[in-house]
């Protein structure tokens, strides 16, 4: 089928993800098998690698996953040239053929049990709590820990590398920008409320001790 609309064309392809998670979603043998082209990076847990400038991905919802992964192949997400880490990504997601095999990738990881993101250093732990409830806490929950319900993924399983980077991403138009990318763009709004590099640090801070 060939769409000379791109939004008609997006439509269609979260339609697909939509049917293919309902029909295929709890293949999750077919999952792992997908995801061995993602264990080199990501590790065999999905629980990250930030020295490869991986995220964890276990923790996070099937749905998140399955719109992210679709986002890198139809270019919503990492087709800003300054955005070398998902150009990466873009080539990856590409390995999956088909909506059935991002669903059941997708379905495989979310079973896994979250990690945890990793040390959260110095920071002011007041100023972060009231920074983050202020700023982030109404969509991705009390404890960072997400809300599917809201399209927000799990911040607590994150490294510091990671979330600094998307932080930076929204902030510069790196990620979001795009029309597709709804919640994206709801992201490049909020990355605006932390007013310093001090909030930032402690936000993330507190986000790591949860």
């Amino acid at each position: 089928m060939i769409f000379h609309d791109t939004k008609m064309k997006w439509a269609f392809v979260c339609l697909a993800y939509t049917l293919a998670a309902f029909a295929h979603g709890q293949d999750l043998e077919a999952g792992k098998a997908n995801y061995t082209t993602c264990v080199a990076c990501h590790g065999a847990d999905a629980t990250g690698n930030p020295a490869l400038n991986a995220p964890a991905l276990a923790g996070q919802s099937a749905d998140y996953l399955a719109r992210q992964i679709g986002h890198y192949q139809s270019g919503v997400r990492g087709a800003d040239a300054r955005d070398t880490v998902g150009r990466q990504m873009q080539g990856m997601a590409a390995t999956l053929a088909s909506p059935e095999a991002v669903a059941n990738v997708a379905a495989y990881i979310a079973s896994l049990p979250a990690g945890d993101g990793g040390d959260a250093g110095e920071h002011d732990t007041r100023n972060g709590e009231v920074q983050y409830n202020a700023a982030c806490g109404a969509c991705h929950g009390a404890n960072a820990q997400g809300n599917p319900s809201l399209n927000a993924p799990n911040l607590a399983s994150l490294d510091e590398a990671y979330l600094r980077r998307q932080y930076a991403n929204f902030q510069q138009g790196i990620r979001g920008s795009h029309p597709d990318d709804k919640y994206g763009r709801q992201m490049q709004m909020m990355s605006s409320m932390l007013a310093t590099d001090k909030d930032l640090d402690d936000v993330i801070g507190f986000i790591l001790a949860q």
